[in-house]
């Protein structure tokens, strides 16, 4: 009985021993593995983006040509002065090829950290629809485009005060867009986007680039999704990916969905193609492929914004960026 234990001990100890060898082999063979560096972003208010709304939609509806497009113009320019390093103003007279219709487009550039060689692109349209044209009533009267205009604005207005608190390594370039929406599908996917369409050709800086964008459009209504738009999975797949992960993680995953979406021509196809960028367009489609009820109607009012998605929307960008 003693040997036996004896012999029980000595081959115990033998074994412990070839195991620990291994252990210690192994965990000398192992490539360390990279710490996770958690950045936390500044916290997006969704009050504040709120207000914004409801300050653009007090100018009335923002059609070029109209007093409200100047007044919109001037006030949104205040705004980036109070957080930006540089705030650049374009003026141009885009045309309607089908309708050889001109219209006065105002462009808006807000510009952080411009000596930075490395930059990110975020970028919104701002004018209403002359026409609510998916209306029953009033079809040839202009929209107030509370959500397919002034909600993406008002989620760059509060990036943009966020930057200002919290400075980034990375440069930040806010373009907001005119005359996005003076086209209609049966003139070609061609007649809408005209103000990105002219700061394409003509960058607020000479050799403009950016190694990523942003677009954001209809950010803002109640129970709004955001799928995996085509174009952008073409264009920016991994850009893309990174901020659909992002809003997961954050919590966000009934607005960030993984489904994939349709081809939307959009500003984000215009800086795709014609900028060289690779731009990710955040856009709200319904699971049918169809967007709101709301849309190019009278119903797009203050109504259907919601906070909540302001707040994903916004705390979502706001992480990529500050992440990137």
């Amino acid at each position: 009985m003693f040997k036996q234990t004896i012999y029980l001990f000595i081959f115990t100890f033998f074994v412990t021993g070839l195991l620990c060898c291994k252990d210690e082999a192994e965990v000398m063979n192992e490539t360390p593995e990279t710490p996770v560096v958690s950045v936390q972003a500044p916290a997006f208010n969704a009050d504040s983006a709120y207000v914004s709304v409801t300050s653009q939609l007090a100018f009335g509806a923002r059609v070029p040509g109209t007093p409200a497009q100047n007044k919109c113009a001037a006030w949104m320019e205040r705004e980036f002065k109070k957080y930006a390093d540089t705030v650049y103003v374009q003026r141009a007279n885009v045309k309607q090829v089908i309708t050889n219709k001109t219209y006065p487009a105002i462009n808006i550039i807000a510009s952080f950290n411009p000596r930075a060689a490395e930059r990110i692109l975020l970028l919104a349209h701002w004018d209403s629809r002359p026409w609510a044209d998916e209306d029953s009533v009033n079809k040839d009267k202009p929209i107030l485009a509370a959500d397919d205009g002034a909600s993406g604005v008002a989620v760059l207005l509060e990036i943009a005060r966020c930057l200002k608190l919290q400075q980034l390594k990375v440069g930040i370039d806010i373009l907001l867009v005119d005359a996005e929406d003076v086209g209609k599908s049966e003139w070609t996917e061609e007649s809408y986007c005209l103000g990105t369409q002219h700061w394409a050709k003509n960058p607020h800086l000479p050799g403009y680039k950016a190694k990523a964008g942003v677009c954001l459009d209809m950010v803002g209504s109640k129970g709004a999704q955001f799928p995996l738009e085509s174009f952008s999975k073409n264009y920016a797949g991994d850009i893309q990916r990174k901020i659909w992960d992002i809003g997961n993680r954050l919590g966000y995953s009934d607005f960030f969905r993984y489904t994939e979406g349709g081809s939307i021509t959009d500003d984000h196809v215009v800086v795709n193609e014609l900028a060289g960028i690779p731009c990710v367009d955040i856009i709200n489609l319904r699971p049918d492929g169809r967007f709101g009820d709301y849309w190019h109607t009278h119903h797009d009012d203050i109504g259907v914004i919601d906070k909540a998605t302001l707040k994903a929307v916004g705390q979502t960008v706001l992480q990529f960026l500050y992440e990137n």
